[in-house]
């Protein structure tokens, strides 16, 4: 078994990698643009056969014998980017190639959408619902929904093709994010920096100031998801990866201070305007595809996330998973 990760030096796809590991493989190809940041260390304590530039991978498949599987999690991530021609020729196109190889070679090929695809949440936040009705937020929830709808028109597809609706994921290896990494690591630094942390107030009637609610995910969970369609390759379709239940900014962070140990101390700042119109106020995972799928395995609860990731990671000189 020889499996693919790309953006295997990042968040998510280092994570992966291990879990790879512990299953007892250590046939892994990691593919990733790590350049001048310190993304390497996410792989420094994993076991992989080879790191390939992603700017080199496409023309480099055809030598690459025995893949049995492609996990995608390569991207732009950034909801604020800008560019769409470079989010629709790195998100969209990119992606196509990959499932074209997989389809001709019949290579499992398990990808990274995203609850972006779901925009302000109108249309509710079932992955079986019309892909055609959903209305992105933004340039990067939009560039991975043209891939979802392009999946649905396909007559022929690989053996097994499974599409990961992530809703907000954090956790370790995340270090290297910047600006795209979670609230619990923004505010832990913060805690550990002034003592204080920093939530945005509602502008929408009904929600209180910290009580925007989303469907966080620990990363772990996300893991374990991924390791049972590598172990049941029969599965696919597009499916949510979330918790399955909304829970507050206010709890976040007040699970922030219960892992340290200290009193809460939240503040509330005014949300920057350009963010208002296109700031989620609800997201909830509905997960109920996933588990008729097979998957049954308990979902950490936010507090138990946090917890778990402050303690052992955050907090232990920012711990590699």
């Amino acid at each position: 078994m020889a499996i693919v990760i790309t953006g295997g030096a990042g968040f998510i796809g280092s994570c992966i990698v291990k879990t790879i590991n512990e299953m007892g493989i250590d046939d892994v190809i990691i593919v990733d643009n790590i350049a001048k940041t310190e993304k390497w260390k996410n792989i420094s304590n994993k076991s992989f056969k080879d790191y390939i530039h992603k700017d080199d991978f496409v023309r480099r498949l055809s030598d690459i014998d025995g893949i049995t599987h492609i996990i995608h999690m390569g991207a732009c991530s950034s909801t604020t980017e800008k560019d769409f021609d470079y989010l629709y020729s790195n998100n969209f196109e990119y992606t196509k190639t990959l499932w074209k190889y997989c389809l001709d070679r019949q290579v499992s090929f398990i990808y990274a959408s995203s609850a972006a695809t779901y925009g302000d949440g109108e249309r509710g936040f079932s992955d079986e619902a019309e892909l055609k009705k959903l209305r992105p937020l933004n340039g990067y929830g939009y560039s991975k929904h043209l891939f979802d709808l392009w999946v649905q028109k396909q007559d022929h597809k690989p053996a097994q093709h499974v599409g990961l609706k992530f809703f907000n994921v954090y956790g370790p290896n995340e270090y290297c994010k910047g600006s795209m990494a979670s609230v619990v690591y923004h505010g832990f630094n913060q805690v550990k920096q002034d003592g204080v942390l920093k939530l945005f107030k509602s502008h929408k009637h009904g929600y209180a100031d910290g009580g925007q609610l989303r469907d966080f995910v620990y990363v772990k969970d996300v893991c374990s998801v991924i390791r049972f369609f590598i172990e049941n390759n029969d599965k696919s379709g597009l499916f949510n990866v979330g918790s399955g239940n909304a829970e507050s900014f206010e709890t976040l962070g007040r699970s922030i201070f219960k892992a340290l140990g200290i009193p809460a101390n939240i503040v509330y700042v005014d949300m920057p305007e350009q963010l208002r119109g296109k700031y989620q106020y609800f997201t909830e995972a509905k997960i109920d595809k996933l588990n008729a799928a097979g998957y049954s395995r308990p979902i950490s609860s936010l507090e138990e996330g946090v917890v778990d990731y402050v303690r052992e990671y955050l907090n232990n000189d920012y711990l590699i998973y």
